[in-house]
């Protein structure tokens, strides 16, 4: 399966003209997949517009509610270990279903939190459900799509970046009435998800060989691997300090949060569909990838310097911030599924566990040096950040090279 993903990565123009062709002519149980994924990602960027309101009612500092993203992606991270174990035990469909599930509880409950505490307690169990839920959705997708497995990554990528693009949107238009309602609307969603996969998606048949809970572990011994996923550690906390510190720095109620993180949100979606593959193609997956890392060092640093002094310069450098964004994680996923020999689903689960670490630490990381040190300090560590991950993929690029597209 790795071999085809590089051969598609390898492949001349015009296959690459045929994928392209062939994005839209995907059976319904792919769209479903990615329906329900879309519902997924909404949960990160949920709780941005209402993260003020949430600090103002339940009487918690920033570094407290930044806690929501702590929460729910260390444990996205840890459990990204035993999805392989699960889905290679039950199947894709069901674990999805059960990702799916248990996501409808918890945000229901996060939804009647009484404290900052119980509300961080429950996001960490919808990071479970996450987990379950993500992992094994790009292994269903690469699995019923047509068109190849590059065809299937950009599907994957543009249910991400809609996800991430709608999720502040929704936060802004449910949270603007009650900071309550995004959590129940979620819920809603992903019951709707529920039902869609059953009806439309068949079941996934068991693989050959059953994943071990230390296979992913394993699979990162691989230098390219264990490159990039180092590498998008870094990058991760460079993007979750947009995410989740910019909301307090802007001063503004739920409905302009979520319209500067719905814009940052398109961003992401459009440049991770259209643009990192044209890029990718012409120069190289390397050359794109330092490049835009050090774009958005550059982003993080001019981000530093106007928190606090000009709010519409941080509304225009998040929304640059986006586009940056999702060029790299395409970049970064079509790596991590290509750059080893282990199968997709434990690259994926290897992969994900660590570069979902940066995701846990930055939010409460940011908060911290912002409340003790001023706003500026939490853009300038992120754009440290950035300059690790260069050198970090520097390092390997000889292995990360092996794996570029044709350039043409």
């Amino acid at each position: 399966m790795d071999g085809q993903l590089a051969e598609t990565l390898q492949a001349p123009e015009t296959t690459l003209q045929a994928e392209k062709a062939s994005i839209l002519k995907q059976p319904k149980a792919v769209w479903a997949t990615a329906l329900a994924a879309v519902f997924a990602f909404m949960g990160i960027g949920l709780v941005d517009p209402i993260l003020p309101a949430i600090a103002t009612n339940l009487d918690a500092s920033p570094s407290q509610v930044s806690l929501l993203f702590t929460s729910y992606f260390l444990v996205t991270a840890v459990a990204m270990l035993i999805t392989g174990f699960v889905s290679s035990r039950i199947g894709g469909k069901r674990t999805l279903l059960i990702g799916l599930a248990i996501i409808v509880v918890f945000a229901s409950l996060s939804g009647l939190s009484g404290s900052v505490g119980e509300l961080v307690g429950f996001r960490a169990g919808w990071g479970l459900g996450n987990a379950l839920f993500v992992a094994t959705a790009l292994a269903v997708i690469v699995g019923v799509a047509s068109g190849g497995a590059g065809t299937a990554i950009i599907l994957y990528e543009a249910a991400l970046g809609l996800g991430i693009s709608l999720g502040p949107l929704l936060g802004a238009l449910l949270g603007g009435w009650q900071w309550r309602a995004p959590f129940f609307g979620t819920a809603v969603l992903m019951a709707a998800a529920f039902i869609a996969l059953i009806a439309l998606l068949p079941r996934t048949p068991l693989p050959e060989r059953k994943v071990r809970l230390r296979d992913p572990l394993l699979a990162l011994g691989h230098r390219g691997l264990r490159t990039t996923a180092a590498s998008s550690l870094f990058y991760n906390y460079g993007f979750f300090t947009i995410l989740a510190f910019t909301p307090f720095i802007l001063g503004m109620d739920a409905y302009g949060i979520g319209g500067v993180f719905f814009g940052w949100g398109v961003a992401v979606a459009v440049f991770s569909v259209f643009v990192a593959p044209v890029l990718q193609n012409r120069f190289g997956a390397m050359k794109v990838l330092t490049g835009t890392l050090f774009l958005l060092l550059l982003d993080l640093a001019g981000l530093g310097l106007a928190a606090g002094h000009s709010v519409p310069a941080v509304v225009v450098l998040v929304i640059v911030a986006g586009a940056l964004l999702g060029v790299n994680n395409t970049i970064y996923t079509e790596l991590a599924m290509g750059v080893s020999d282990s199968p997709r689903p434990v690259a994926s689960s290897g992969y994900n566990f660590v570069r979902w670490m940066g995701g846990a630490l930055a939010p409460f990381a940011a908060a911290q040096l912002g409340e003790h040190f001023g706003p500026q300090v939490p853009f300038f560590a992120g754009a440290v950040a950035m300059l690790i991950a260069i050198a970090i993929a520097f390092g390997g690029r000889s292995y990360l090279s092996a794996h570029e597209p044709h350039v043409v």
